[in-house]
């Protein structure tokens, strides 16, 4: 079948889910964005050059810069590891557009991208969907749940494209400091986690005197390759992710590389999967921390800039895994903003909680285990010195000091 009588096929205003992230299948998007005057159109991590146009409704669990600031976008609030539930239930797809490489033995890879994909393909076709896969050659080979069988695909779209890649620049000062002191209290044997950004990129960078490390993510990017060229990984346990986005070194690693497993977000974030790593070590970042270690990493004056993403996910997979721990770490200082990150008391809907530390460029405040007056103590201490005194007042206000 071809593209054009699949997209016939089709009901009116058509829920479409297309691979997000860095993987998004330019060519093809572009085709059904002609074909179809009204549509919804379903992405992770949105990246600017998504339709956004009348008669395009854009959805999105976790919200990108290509759909931050739109007026037609349409939040669906969840944790990643239940958007496939959502695919399953409330918001079944009508089409699901795919990055793949190219067939090989009968099958595909969706490569860097996995993520809820499987299941929104499954979600699809029980329904009678039409599922699309754009094949590219550049497209890495990966294994575990990225392989696919042909039979699941209705329509093959060749276009070979780059592949964007993130050329890595250096790890600034205060994104190494935070980093050390994270990594400092990580173990051999430990199993990572990071999310994005410096901060945690720059805390696994500083894991490469370790041995035994392992690796359970939602994604990763060359911060995994300097561990494996380290050998402070352990080469008998594959690393373990959803999706990943690098250099171009990362991605020729990554190609045919039988140490990488590629999950479902089902099953890389689910708390009880993470609780069943040795020392689970999650790192993750966030806007603002309060006074209570509440953490707000979605919002900015009430409007979504991102979403829940697998935060809480793995803040609660490693807080239940034997020796685990869950670390919160941003700089004290916002740069852009120029406020501080530290708070009396998150103005946001809050995003997560009860972390096992919070770190800062400052230092490292013990929030697991303590009262909620030693937290607000310890907390403020690894604020800005230019806001400590007045965070004290506030703590007194609410109780805290």
């Amino acid at each position: 079948m071809d593209l054009a009588r699949a997209l016939a096929t089709l009901p009116a205003n058509p829920r479409v889910v297309v691979t997000g992230n860095h993987a998004t299948p330019w060519h093809t998007l572009g085709l059904l964005n002609a074909a179809l005057p009204s549509y919804r159109l379903w992405a992770l991590n949105g990246q600017p050059g998504l339709p956004d146009r009348d008669g395009v409704i854009l959805e999105s669990s976790f919200v990108g810069p290509g759909q931050r600031r739109s007026p037609r976008l349409r939040y669906v609030p969840a944790r990643l590891s239940m958007v496939p539930r959502l695919f399953a239930d409330q918001l079944p797809p009508d089409v699901v557009v795919l990055h793949t490489t190219r067939p090989r033995d009968g099958k595909v890879s969706l490569g860097v991208e996995v993520n809820v994909l499987p299941a929104a393909v499954e979600a699809c076709r029980r329904r009678g969907g039409v599922v699309v896969a754009q094949v590219n050659a550049r497209m890495p080979w990966t294994y575990g749940d990225a392989e696919l069988d042909l039979d699941q695909i209705d329509v093959l779209v060749e276009a070979d494209e780059e592949m964007p890649h993130a050329p890595q620049g250096a790890v600034d000062e205060t994104s190494a400091r935070i980093g050390a002191l994270v990594s400092e209290r990580v173990a051999d044997g430990s199993t990572l986690q990071a999310g994005i950004g410096a901060v945690p990129d720059a805390t696994l960078r500083g894991l490469v005197g370790r041995t035994g490390l392992r690796v359970w993510t939602e994604m990763f990017s060359d911060s995994v390759l300097a561990l494996e060229k380290a050998g402070a990984l352990d080469r008998n346990v594959p690393i373990t992710a959803s999706f990943m986005f690098g250099s171009s070194e990362l991605l020729e690693w990554v190609d045919r590389n039988d140490r990488i497993v590629m999950k479902r977000t089902e099953v890389t974030n689910s708390p009880a999967r993470i609780a069943q790593n040795p020392q689970m070590v999650s790192v993750n970042t966030a806007l603002q921390v309060d006074l209570f270690g509440q953490v707000n990493a979605s919002r900015i004056k009430a409007r979504i800039h991102s979403g829940f993403g697998g935060q809480t996910d793995f803040y609660v997979g490693a807080l239940h895994s034997q020796g685990g721990q869950a670390f919160m770490a941003l700089r004290s200082w916002h740069p852009k903003a120029d406020t501080s990150t530290i708070v009396p008391l998150v103005d946001e809907p809050v995003t997560s909680f009860q972390m096992s530390a919070v770190v800062t460029e400052q230092g490292l405040a013990q929030v697991f285990g303590v009262d909620e007056r030693e937290q607000a103590r310890q907390i403020i201490a690894v604020a800005h010195p230019s806001v400590r005194d007045e965070l004290l007042e506030e703590a007194v206000e609410l109780g805290l000091a």
